[in-house]
């Protein structure tokens, strides 16, 4: 039997970044150019799951489903992509002087 082979179809969890290979806050930073390019082109569109950027070149692409990366590539996902919109900030007392 093959493995991954059948059964449940592959999560995005599967595509996590492999951190100790690549400069994150590059690969974020090129995510993010790639995605807010693609927003000012098609701004109607449904959300994608992520940005695939190639890891010797600045090329990448918005993907909807699933992507099949080659050994290049690395898959960001949306939610680093668009930052810590989701997150709750402690309030901070305003001082007046």
């Amino acid at each position: 039997m093959i493995h991954g082979a059948g059964g449940a179809p592959p999560s995005a969890a599967g595509l996590q970044p492999r951190w100790d290979r690549i400069n994150s806050a590059e690969a974020i930073g090129r995510a993010r150019r790639i995605y807010y390019a693609f927003l000012e082109r098609c701004s109607g569109s449904s959300d994608p799951l992520g940005i695939v950027i190639a890891a010797d070149a600045g090329a990448g692409r918005v993907v909807f489903e699933l992507p099949v990366l080659l050994p290049a590539e690395q898959f960001i996902p949306l939610e680093l992509v668009r930052g810590r919109q989701g997150r709750s900030r402690p309030n901070r007392p305003v001082v007046r002087s």
